[in-house]
């Protein structure tokens, strides 16, 4: 096998490997040799028919079937000769497929670059610096009962909290546009769900009460057409609604997962799942400003471009199962999400997966197994059936993997921080939970 390589740009290579024609052609008689102890033709016995018969009958087909597995076959053997680290499948180009002839074949790909792991030391972190009280507790549950409450119709002005059920028409230099009217809806004031001032136009409005409300859509609204654009709404407000929040007692604390200890031993549980969760958003907001550093001092370390756009569809998958659920048949998923969309965050992530991996190999890191265990059973703890859960994981070689995967990233990132300038930042619960959720999103 004669096999030659070029640098064209960057990353990728270009192979071309020439396979002789004897490889192909044993190959191709070895199939049809086999085939024929089997193959039933008019005229001839089982397993007589002649070598000649069969070459003229199904020669083309096994020599196609051949060449696809010869050319699969001798591109990963020239890799290897080559010492080669391919990133995604090839693009195979044939030369020459012509029967008698030597087999070419020319083979485009990308290749892992070499990943030089840069010292880093100096580099700054702020951590938040936050615990949970007794009044963030006490918010906490008060989110509870007021998700667990009742509405219940009253005779008053409406005020901010409240739920009004109204009748309203938008209209444009006296013209209803699409989408502004509706009849019997139901909008919790307060929410945000309208267009600034809608909600502060009905706060104080009696029931059956009638008002125009003058109002200017926003210069970023996702309707291009309504940008800027000034209207008037005519609202009626049919009823007025009140939460009335859901006592503390043994129901509730049922519906949370505690049978037994009444309101101590729920505020216990909630305390506890609310320092989980703060524990969970410091380590995660130290954690991305330790990525981001590597990022940083990995910036001129290029990555293939074939990762990148395998991530890509990976990301948009991801972001279509969490609003859409599965794309109907011959649905364009890139005319809906396209690239762009995921581009940074792809080669983000690509280049801190191949930086990371380095890292581990460097440091000679192993995913402790004591501490992959303690990792499922934090996981498991939010749960009602906790043993379940971490039998689950434990069942689950993909599952298990990527907590391995997590415990291996926390490892790198503990290493680092030994040579990072670390600042503690005083914060609330709230803001330390706040700042966590902004950088998710």
């Amino acid at each position: 096998m004669q096999v030659s390589i070029e640098t064209t740009s960057g990353l990728e290579r270009r192979l071309t490997v020439g396979v002789p024609a004897a490889r192909v052609d044993s190959e191709v008689d070895s199939r049809l040799q086999k085939a024929a102890q089997n193959v039933r033709l008019p005229g001839f016995r089982p397993g007589k028919v002649p070598m000649k018969v069969m070459r003229q009958r199904f020669g083309a087909g096994v020599r196609q079937e051949v060449l696809g597995e010869v050319m699969s076959r001798s591109f990963q053997e020239a890799v290897v000769q080559e010492k080669l680290r391919p990133a995604g499948q090839p693009s195979i180009e044939p030369r020459n497929l012509e029967p008698g002839r030597d087999l070419e074949y020319v083979a485009t790909f990308e290749v892992f670059p070499e990943v030089e792991v840069v010292a880093m030391s100096g580099f700054d972190v702020t951590r938040p610096a936050a615990e949970v009280t007794d009044a963030d507790v006490d918010t906490i549950i008060d989110v509870f009962r007021k998700q667990q409450g009742s509405w219940d119709e009253v005779e008053r002005a409406a005020a901010t909290g409240d739920r009004v059920n109204i009748d309203y028409t938008g209209t444009r230099d006296g013209e209803p546009f699409e989408g502004g009217s509706a009849e019997g809806a139901d909008l919790e004031l307060g929410s945000g769900r309208m267009i600034p001032g809608f909600e502060d136009g009905i706060v104080g409005m009696q029931p059956g009460e009638e008002k125009t409300l003058q109002l200017t859509f926003p210069e970023d609204y996702n309707n291009e057409d309504l940008r800027g654009a000034a209207v008037e709404f005519a609202v009626k407000v049919n009823n007025i609604q009140a939460l009335t929040p859901a006592p503390l007692d043994e129901e509730l604390f049922k519906l949370y997962g505690v049978e037994e200890g009444g309101e101590e031993q729920f505020r216990k549980e909630v305390a506890e799942n609310m320092s989980r969760e703060l524990k969970n958003a410091v380590n995660n907001k130290v954690k991305q400003q330790v990525m981001d550093a590597v990022v940083e001092a990995h910036k001129a370390l290029e990555v293939p471009r074939s990762l990148v756009a395998q991530e890509i569809d990976a990301l948009r998958g991801q972001m279509f199962q969490q609003f859409g659920g599965a794309a109907p048949e011959g649905l364009d998923l890139k005319s809906i999400l396209p690239d762009d969309m995921f581009r940074e965050n792809a080669e983000r992530r690509v280049k801190l997966g191949l930086i990371l991996s380095e890292m581990i190999s460097k440091h000679g890191l192993k995913a402790d197994p004591a501490r992959v265990r303690a990792t499922i059973e934090e996981l498991a703890a939010t749960y009602q059936d906790s043993e379940e859960v971490v039998n689950w994981y434990y069942g689950d070689p993909e599952q298990l993997a990527s907590v391995e995967s997590k415990v291996l990233e926390d490892s790198v990132v503990e290493k680092l921080l030994e040579d990072a300038n670390v600042t503690e930042q005083a914060c609330t619960y709230q803001e330390a939970i706040a700042q966590a959720q902004q950088k998710q999103g």
